[in-house]
């Protein structure tokens, strides 16, 4: 089995994740296990990989152009198919899904390598844009990706994205339209033409009735209204069944799933989740940061005041030192909890949550040189309850998820909720079982031993507060494969959503 290929750049190198995911998606829905999925995926990979450097570094036309070819994802997914086709032919077709192999030995497999009149129009459509008009169409369609995403990837203005998208959709009708009616067809299909062409400019014409029942009996022309009707929301799957082939249906839906996990999409809104709160979500985690740190200095300042009054003279010192960075109460029904008087001890500080949030040491809580002086049963049971409260109000929310798994490796995705606005960011987490992070997308990656750090990519830097951030990443595993645990974000306990 091929391993991937080396990319040859930094830039190369994110696209390789990109494509990978992409490529792995479409090969598990064409074979029958992980295992061969893996495989399917690798050598598909590789030979599409190899294809699309040899075009790079083939001639250049007379006119200044390369020759227009397929953009670097569906050129790799037809990779998928035309592997799985060679798998077929060398007698491993038992590693692949049942229907892919009634589809691969029927006609409408040999479509996609039969004359290229015969071709679907789609993928004939596609491949007569330019480079980066076929990318922006297929990453807005059929990827699922928002189209800001799309536009800082390609280099676009984020502004003019979306004119740039209907440019390029009637600029793929119009090769659609040209391919149709250059495609050997039957006089009735000829004579439909015309109709065809009239009906689908049209964003809420009707097909009169005897153009919608030829549609219903002919494949050729129902593929051409697909491709030709850009209103309606039909043109991913004309796109992604017209150059994947089977299962592109399937692709689609898939990655949409996987772009709605990436970006955080189809959860509660925040209205939904807290109804009657501010709609500013950085403010009601200030409120409640500010209000759990308050309670936590009564808690402390009324502790040490109990516990030192019978020794005299500090307890007001500390007392008074407290009530100085006092803030407003945020609930004044707050109860205070009574402080049981324990024997002496030495308390250990909550110094995680205050080394990861970067504040000064909370009032009420001594110095490292005033414990030596401290009286007995003060300090443990506060520090202990302001530490339990620090960390009922994170910044920050993950949610791990195992989207995949087959014997030697897993494909996994992570979204982190963050309460506060973010120029850049650092996802941190540790591992149990030894594993290895090999491919990540969305994001750059380094691993020191059980410990892996996820770095935001150029164009997903900025968060705002309340929103989510999300990679996902491929990984090897051995014997057991644990989820993995302390995730950070910029160096801050994360808690698990």
């Amino acid at each position: 089995m091929p391993d991937l290929p080396t990319p040859q750049d930094a830039s190369e190198a994110a696209l390789f994740s990109e494509c990978w995911d992409a490529v792995l998606a479409y090969a598990d829905l064409c074979t029958s296990g992980s295992t061969a999925a893996a495989q399917l995926g690798r050598e598909a990979f590789a030979h599409g990989i190899r294809e699309a450097r040899a075009a790079d570094a083939g001639p250049v036309r007379a006119s200044g152009r390369r020759p227009v070819r397929l953009p670097r994802i569906p050129l790799l997914l037809t990779a998928v198919r035309t592997t799985a086709a060679a798998w077929e032919e060398a007698g491993q077709g038992h590693k692949l899904d049942p229907d892919l192999r009634l589809w691969l030995n029927s006609d409408k497999a040999a479509r996609y390598t039969g004359p290229p009149l015969r071709r679907p129009l789609a993928l004939r459509g596609l491949r007569d844009l330019q480079q980066a008009d076929a990318e922006l169409l297929w990453l807005a369609e059929v990827e699922a990706l928002p189209l800001s995403l799309v536009a800082r990837r390609l280099g676009l203005d984020p502004a003019a994205a979306d004119d740039e998208l209907q440019q390029v959709r009637t600029l793929f009708r119009d090769r659609c339209h040209r391919n149709h009616l250059d495609t050997p067809m039957d006089a009735r299909c000829r004579s439909y033409a015309r109709l065809l062409d009239a009906v689908t400019r049209a964003p809420a014409a009707d097909a009169p009735g005897d153009l919608s029942r030829h549609l219903a009996t002919c494949v050729q022309c129902a593929e051409a209204a697909a491709c030709l009707r850009l209103h309606g929301g039909g043109l991913p799957g004309a796109l992604a069944g017209g150059v994947i082939g089977w299962g592109g249906l399937a692709y689609l839906e898939r990655r949409r799933r996987a772009a709605e996990v990436r970006l955080g999409a189809g959860r509660p809104g925040r209205a939904e989740l807290a109804a009657g709160e501010p709609e500013d979500g950085a403010q009601k985690a200030r409120v409640a940061r500010n209000g759990l740190l308050v309670a936590a200095v009564l808690v402390s300042a009324l502790a040490l005041g109990v516990s030192m009054m019978p020794f005299g003279g500090s307890g007001d010192d500390l007392g008074a030192r407290g009530d100085a960075g006092r803030q407003p109460v945020a609930d004044p029904e707050l109860s205070v909890p009574s402080v049981p008087s324990l024997p002496p001890a030495t308390s250990k500080p909550a110094g995680k949550a205050t080394e990861s949030t970067g504040k000064s040491q909370k009032p009420g809580k001594p110095e490292s040189s005033d414990r030596r002086t401290e009286p007995q049963g003060t300090s443990s049971p506060t520090d202990r309850a302001e530490g339990r409260e620090s960390e009922d109000d994170p910044t920050c929310r993950v949610e791990y998820d195992l989207v995949n798994q087959w014997p030697d490796g897993f494909q996994a995705t992570v979204t982190v909720t963050t309460n506060e606005s973010l120029d850049s960011w650092r996802v941190s987490w540790s591992f149990r079982d030894g594993q290895q992070v090999g491919q990540i997308w969305d994001a750059s990656v380094s691993q020191n031993g059980s410990r892996v750090t996820a770095t935001a990519a150029d164009y997903n830097r900025s968060v705002q507060a309340g929103d989510d951030l999300a990679f996902g990443f491929i990984s090897s595993w051995h014997g057991k494969n644990s989820p993995p645990y302390d995730f950070e974000l910029n160096g801050r306990d994360c808690a698990k959503a």
